[in-house]
């Protein structure tokens, strides 16, 4: 499969090698395929390039609050009846919310694709939203925050979102707060979803057994509507490129006091944006970091020491900024040890970079990891998905496997100088009450 860009305008379409095509219709609706052998099923999806760093502080968590609301009934189907029609035939439906996107998704069996199409099409432009069903999903909203907060994995990592990007929109919860969502009118989501969901912004990508001029077909009948509010001169909206985001400076530490049996912990720097050209070995770096269980943070925590039974490494990017982070979690008695010996770690490879082994062994796993993510028609729906919503084009594998390979140690070496001296963003979800109940290894940071 080669790069497929083209000039926006009415029909526009070209095929790729790799069962990979791409057409532009009127409106800006952007429609692109990839062909799987051998499967009997699709997974369909309308992106749009929208998420909750969109919404303004009275709107946060509007959108995912539509991604629940949407289901519930449109002008030609009640909510029991997209069920119904989604029961009798097996397939699956649902939808997920982001910091930039947002996904309205279904799997069904590839005879079923004109219902998955006409049933998406339908609850992303014509939702009824009407007021009881506004105010049932509100309490269904505020249940999810109810059992986030219940989850201190999930709860730390929107804590030290929030105390790295500080008041920048990439620092809000996606689901939003429950002063938010309470306070959260029918008006207000129905003018965020009016105002944002237009089909210059919007790509169905599907992957499966399908015909691409099918798919067209389906999508120019079932969005037409849509497309035509938006004037047959609308031009797809490219990637986001905003400025880069300016982030508070650190070291920086946040606690929220819980009684759990665990003290968790997430320490973590600056990163890359997405479009940054060292993006690839960063995730090098991270794999080799914290990615596995040859990596040097779950040999030096669990394997050498035993001090936690979880403890990972993950990187983030958004369009404009991103973040490095390192998660444990332990007993209370052992935080001090786990934070130092983290911290101990990040600045031997800050100082001389990983080994050759390390590197390839980091290079294998990714490359292993991406292909065999690809085996299902769920996830190459998604690559097709981020593709053109991120970058305006979809990636070979064997483009995304060579930069792999062609990832150096010393460019490892030279990024993780760069980054991994930077002051330590730090975020404690546990049962200590103030600050100064924390270990010196992160009151240090404070």
């Amino acid at each position: 499969m080669t790069d497929v860009l083209l000039t926006p305008g009415a029909g526009a379409s070209a095929p790729a090698p790799g069962g990979v095509s791409r057409t532009v219709l009127p409106g800006g609706l952007r429609v692109i395929t990839e062909s799987v052998p051998g499967v009997r099923s699709v997974s369909l999806g309308i992106w749009i390039g929208i998420g909750s760093r969109d919404e303004t502080p009275l709107q946060a968590g509007a959108a995912h609050y539509l991604e629940h609301l949407l289901f519930k009934g449109t002008s030609r189907r009640t909510a029991v009846e997209i069920a119904e029609q989604f029961d009798a035939v097996g397939g699956e439906l649902n939808a997920f919310t982001e910091k930039e996107h947002t996904c309205y998704y279904a799997q069904v069996l590839d005879t079923d694709l004109p219902l998955a199409v006409d049933v998406l099409a339908d609850v992303v432009t014509d939702a009824t939203m009407n007021p009881p069903d506004v105010e049932t999903e509100r309490g269904v909203v505020l249940e999810e925050i109810a059992m986030r907060d219940d989850d201190p994995e999930d709860l730390l990592a929107e804590l030290f979102d929030e105390v790295l990007f500080g008041e920048h929109p990439l620092g809000r919860p996606v689901i939003g707060t429950e002063d938010s969502v309470r306070s959260m009118s029918r008006e207000t989501l129905h003018g965020f979803w009016r105002g944002q969901y237009t089909t210059p912004r919007m790509v169905v990508a599907a992957a499966g057994n399908l015909v691409h001029a099918d798919v067209v077909e389906l999508v120019a009948n079932a969005l037409g509507r849509a497309a035509g509010e938006a004037g047959s001169t609308a031009v797809p909206v490219g990637p986001r490129r905003p400025e880069p985001a300016v982030l508070p400076p650190g070291p920086r530490l946040v606690l929220r006091p819980e009684d759990t049996e665990q003290a968790h912990v997430m320490l973590g720097v600056p990163g890359l944006a997405r479009h940054n050209p060292l993006r690839t070995a960063l995730t090098v770096l991270n794999t080799a970091l914290g990615g596995g269980p040859s990596s040097r943070l779950f040999q030096q925590v669990r394997e050498q020491r035993g001090l936690a039974y979880s403890v990972y490494s993950a990187v983030t990017s958004y369009s404009d900024a991103g973040h490095l982070a390192v998660y444990a979690g332990c007993a209370p008695e052992h935080l001090d040890e786990v934070v130092t010996v983290v911290r101990g770690v990040l600045a031997e490879v800050a100082a001389g970079g990983l080994t050759p082994a390390e590197v390839a062994r980091a290079q294998g796993n990714l490359r292993g990891g991406l292909v065999l993510g690809l085996e299902d028609t769920p996830s190459r729906m998604n690559r097709l998905g981020r593709g053109e919503l991120d970058h305006g084009r979809q990636r070979a594998v064997s483009e995304s496997l060579d930069r792999i390979a062609a990832v150096t140690p010393e460019q490892v070496a030279d990024l993780a100088r760069t980054l991994l001296d930077a002051p330590l963003t730090a975020a404690v979800v546990g049962p200590y009450d103030k600050e100064r109940d924390l270990p010196p290894s992160l009151r240090s940071l404070g």
